[in-house]
């Protein structure tokens, strides 16, 4: 079974190796070697397994326990880690997860079914049994890694992805299970087999991810040992059923609803909260888990536990821990017992110009129905029952794959899956699969790459582009400000998405989220058709006390002209002092005054007070040539 418990990140390298084509044997030759070696004959009287064992990842320690159906490769495995515990599983049809904060989510996504379908035809061993799950091979090709030789098989389950099988040449044993996971890939290390009851099972895995970029970050490496197996237990449906989630969630008004007004800053919301009854200020993100900043965990009180590695929007991985908590609430909406990660949000807060305590996110959008009245500035919590769609909404099915909402649109005639984030300042960012699939920056002649977005892995790097029109149910938005991702590292690398929908669309709407029922909606508001503006400057810039820091100028834009460099710290514009308004003031007049505006810039370099002039140009066109 390729293992991928809810710790967050699972692992990966995928290591350097030789890969040679052979005249080898053909892959039912290889399985049938495999069956021999792992018990033969007695297999066919194997139905199901039982597994009990430990598990180590990210610098907890715990139990780990898994049920296998071998007859229809359904399964379920639980732990319990540290502050943590979890569990996942496939009831024939659907993966299921249950997360830290006892959280359900079923993962419905299309790659996500087609993902938990090939795990499932590892656990029925398909590979024997073909009448249980089938599956078409490539060619075996013989491969050595580390002085051994390995015959590798790249098989496609019916209804799944490609996962590929590396059994060994001397013990003729399973040795590895290689599976693409979102944007990463994830390498399983089966060893210590040891003989229950006639066969030869693995009673050790070893799993590491590997990004687009071939990176392994060790943080993220995950042990499972084995201590006991029973062999044909007695299972139910039960065993494998989506759980019923724990009522965590609470709303203190009567009417079973709460507003909250919020602060829309750079397109993102920050609202007021708490966190065991303390005083907290959050960002509400869609993309995100709750998560506080390792001072913020301090303030409050709480234990962090644990070293992984976390990423996201940005190039790198930093270390993310876990902390529970009592209670936190935003309005008068709680959630009981929840579970944070606990990671340094570096430069964020200087990108934002704002201080934060830390986020809320899917579990808050999880245990209540959430609508966001961009135009009042307003955040409503309601109990799942008493949500009421906005009036004159259009309603949009979403699936989930992890935690972030996925719906399904048209951008320019072209189908699009996009995941919906509240935590993107930007409107538009296609992935960098989607963009060289379909040539994206020659069609829509697209502007030097440079700085469109920072997240906790750090800046992201992209090519501004004006998009033409995306439509999401009966919803036009037109002459969209998008982003093309070209990178290599990071979240806009997966290929089951094509981009990111984020707040510089969202505002446009009321915007109401139904997780219950995996429905969102969209309601024009007073400013849809407005314009999305664009930076004319070619500046990113972030907040140094009383000063703009620049953190990059973009090729061929008016910041160039003007001879700005990265790491000048711009002491006022137009004579006004910078610390007269906030970055999200500056960024908006650097948005909207017209072409040709001319600004005096006065900046230092090193020790040495300079100004010049900054005239505004377009980088992107008004509307799709």
């Amino acid at each position: 079974m390729t293992h991928r418990l809810p710790l967050k990140a699972l692992l990966g390298t995928v290591a350097l190796f030789l890969a040679v084509m052979a005249h080898a044997d053909d892959a039912n030759t290889v399985f049938e070697r495999f069956k021999a070696a792992s018990g033969g004959a007695i297999w066919d009287g194997v139905h199901s397994l039982q597994s009990v064992g430990t598990v180590k990842a990210g610098g907890l320690n715990g139990e780990f326990h898994m049920t296998q159906d071998l007859l229809t490769g359904r399964s379920s495995e639980s732990y319990k880690a540290g502050p943590i515990d979890g569990a996942q599983g496939y009831d024939g049809k659907r993966s299921w997860e249950r997360e830290p904060g006892s959280e359900v989510a079923v993962h419905d996504a299309p790659e996500a079914i087609r993902r938990a379908r090939s795990s499932a035809w590892v656990d029925a061993h398909g590979y024997w049994y073909p009448q249980r799950i089938a599956a078409v091979y490539g060619k075996v090709e013989i491969r050595e890694l580390e002085g051994k030789s390995y015959s590798v098989i790249e098989a496609t389950p019916d209804k799944g992805d490609p996962i590929t099988l590396w059994i060994a040449a001397d013990t003729g044993l399973l040795a590895r299970i290689v599976q693409r996971q979102g944007q990463d890939i994830s390498t399983t290390v089966l060893d210590d087999y040891r003989d229950v009851d006639g066969v030869r099972l693995p009673f050790r895995y070893l799993t590491d991810l590997t990004d687009a970029a071939g990176r392994t970050d060790p943080r993220n490496h995950e042990e499972i040992q084995i201590n006991h197996i029973n062999a044909n237990i007695a299972v139910s449906n039960s065993d494998f059923a989506v759980p019923a989630m724990v009522s965590t969630a609470h709303i203190g008004d009567a009417s079973g609803i709460t507003s909250i007004s919020f602060d829309l800053v750079n397109n993102h919301i920050y609202v007021n909260g708490a966190v065991d009854g303390k005083p907290a200020r959050f960002m509400v993100d869609t993309g995100g888990q709750n998560l506080l900043t390792p001072s913020a965990a301090k303030k409050f009180g709480l234990n962090s536990e644990g070293k992984m590695a976390a990423g996201g929007v940005g190039e790198k991985n930093i270390d993310l821990a876990f902390a529970r908590a009592k209670q936190v609430s935003v309005g008068t909406a709680t959630l009981a017992n929840p579970v944070f990660l606990v990671v340094d949000l570096g430069e964020l807060p200087k990108v934002e110009g704002v201080t934060l305590d830390g986020l809320v996110g899917y579990e808050m959008f999880q245990r209540f129905g959430v609508k966001i009245d961009y135009a009042k500035r307003q955040l409503t919590l309601s109990d799942p029952k008493k949500f009421l769609p906005p009036p004159g909404s259009t309603a949009l099915a979403f699936d989930f794959d992890g935690h972030m909402p996925i719906v399904s649109g048209v951008l320019d005639n072209i189908p699009v899956r996009l995941s919906v984030d509240t935590g993107s300042r930007d409107s538009l960012t296609m992935s960098a699969p989607f963009v060289h699939a379909h040539g994206l920056i020659e069609k829509y002649q697209a502007a030097p790459e440079s700085v469109t977005g920072w997240g906790v892995g750090g800046a992201s790097r992209g090519h501004p582009a004006r998009l033409g029109e995306l439509r999401l149910g009966n919803q036009s938005i037109n002459n969209i400000a998008g982003d093309l991702f070209t990178g290599t590292k990071g979240g806009f690398t997966n290929p089951d998405q094509a981009g990111n929908l984020g707040g510089g669309v969202l505002w446009h709407f009321v915007v109401a989220f139904d997780y219950a029922n995996k429905k969102m909606y969209l309601a024009p508001n007073a400013d849809f058709g407005k314009p999305d503006a664009f930076d004319r400057s070619g500046l990113w810039l972030l907040t140094d006390n009383d000063t703009l820091k620049v953190a990059d100028v973009a090729k061929d834009s008016a910041a160039e002209r003007a001879g700005l460099h990265v790491d000048d710290r711009i002491q006022s514009i137009d004579g006004a002092p910078i610390s007269t308004k906030s970055l999200a003031d500056w960024r908006r007049q650097l948005r909207e005054l017209p072409v040709g505006t001319r600004m005096t810039v006065e900046f230092e370099r090193g020790n040495k007070s300079s100004d010049t002039t900054l005239i505004l140009a377009d980088r992107i066109p008004a509307t799709m040539k």
